[in-house]
């Protein structure tokens, strides 16, 4: 049997605060070309998860500690779907090809992922064109705009 217990996701919050990305994992899946991958993400206010897709899976996302918005958009980045694990929603599901983002609500958060594997790293493709890359400024405003953004909105930062 595997387990995550409390003082599991204590420590992942702290390396996760300790890490320059804002972000850890721990996987339950045994490697990586596992075909469930299944993994608990600390996630610090800070991280940036740039709007992204998965071509060839879904993504199922539940909160173990902390809120996160999570946002779902259409190809030009208006948003079709928005959610707050852990404040109004426990649960979501991601579609396939959903063109998604998550923001981390409070510090010590903790959310559990399940998706189809196995993992393929990102490529530029993957990522929303309208979206800035970690390394630009412009991400930060990105992410204050995802706290508040609403079903209808387009994030005003980029046309």
């Amino acid at each position: 049997m595997k387990t995550i217990a409390y003082d599991d996701l204590a420590t992942l919050s702290a390396e996760a605060r300790r890490s320059p990305r804002q972000r850890m994992n721990l996987n339950l899946h045994a490697d990586l070309a596992d075909p469930v991958q299944r993994l608990a993400i600390a996630m610090e206010p800070g991280t940036y998860i740039r709007p992204h897709h998965h071509g060839q899976t879904w993504e199922v996302l539940t909160p173990l500690r902390g809120r996160f918005v999570v946002l779902i958009f259409d190809d030009s980045g208006v948003v079709v779907g928005r959610a707050v694990l852990g404040e109004d929603a426990c649960v979501v599901e991601i579609p396939v090809g959903g063109w998604h983002a998550v923001l981390s609500l409070d510090a010590g958060g903790v959310i559990f992922e399940v998706k189809c594997g196995p993992y393929a790293p990102f490529k530029e493709e993957d990522f929303a064109s309208w979206s800035p890359a970690a390394e630009e400024d412009a991400h930060g405003g990105l992410m204050r705009w995802f706290r508040t953004a609403a079903v209808g909105e387009r994030w005003p930062g980029r046309a």
